[in-house]
């Protein structure tokens, strides 16, 4: 999502009545299996989704992201969305059509508020810009494949019920506070934007490793001809 820059920015409108929220560090890891499953199921893709899709009967090439959606939305109507939608009252939302197109929507009657495909698109592209998550494109070629790919989806959904779950954002904190780059401690860490803490790790990242690229030049080990402009320019930030 293109626009003005996020970095002092606490949310981004979406349409006149709905926007998304940038949240602090310290309310995500405050409720963070809550945030994260939100924004799993506000960024997810069919293919994401293929096992459970396949047992509904249906076929994942045939699915779009945006049906996936509308079969999700119900998923979170229990529970605080707030980190994501501020104040709008998702339980208030239920599936209608547009009444010119006819196209599915999902429709707030109370306040006249309508979440269609335009806004489902920008609600999601933003929180995959604001988390770095690559929307999951891929498509099984053939049957052949499909049968690969769900056998695969079986045996990693057996796996993650297995495993203990961790917390995505509390070992990259411990990482970033105990990194020399990085001015925050833990407490003011809580006080960023969850934009302002993920942009950071990436551009240390950066760093570090244009340090390491120095170092091996210095060192005679890499040679800076086959390095790129965006390689000796620390400062860049993507």
């Amino acid at each position: 999502m293109t626009g003005p820059s996020l970095l002092y920015r606490s949310s981004v409108p979406v349409t006149d009545d709905i926007s998304v929220v940038i949240p602090k560090v310290g309310d995500v890891i405050d409720r963070e299996d809550e945030y994260y499953t939100q924004v799993s199921i506000l960024t997810a893709m069919p293919m994401d989704y293929m096992l459970q899709l396949d047992e509904l009967g249906l076929d994942v090439s045939e699915v779009t992201d945006y049906e996936l959606f509308l079969m999700l939305f119900d998923t979170m109507k229990d529970m605080k969305t707030d980190l994501i939608f501020g104040d709008l009252d998702i339980s208030l939302f239920e599936r209608s059509y547009h009444i010119e197109t006819g196209a599915p929507v999902l429709y707030d009657e109370e306040n006249d508020i309508v979440i269609d495909r335009v806004a489902y698109t920008k609600i999601a592209s933003f929180l995959r810009q604001l988390h770095h998550l690559e929307k999951n494109n891929r498509k099984p070629a053939n049957g052949e494949a499909k049968k690969f790919l769900l056998d695969r989806a079986r045996k990693k959904a057996e796996r993650n019920r297995r495993k203990k779950k961790e917390s995505q954002i509390e070992p990259l904190i411990i990482a970033m506070v105990n990194t020399e780059q990085f001015k925050y401690g833990y407490e003011e860490t809580r006080g960023l934007s969850i934009y302002q803490f993920n942009e950071s790790v990436r551009q240390i990242l950066h760093k570090v490793d244009y340090d390491n690229k120095m170092h091996g030049i210095y060192a005679g080990t890499i040679d800076p001809k086959h390095l790129s402009q965006d390689d000796l320019n620390w400062v860049r930030h993507k």
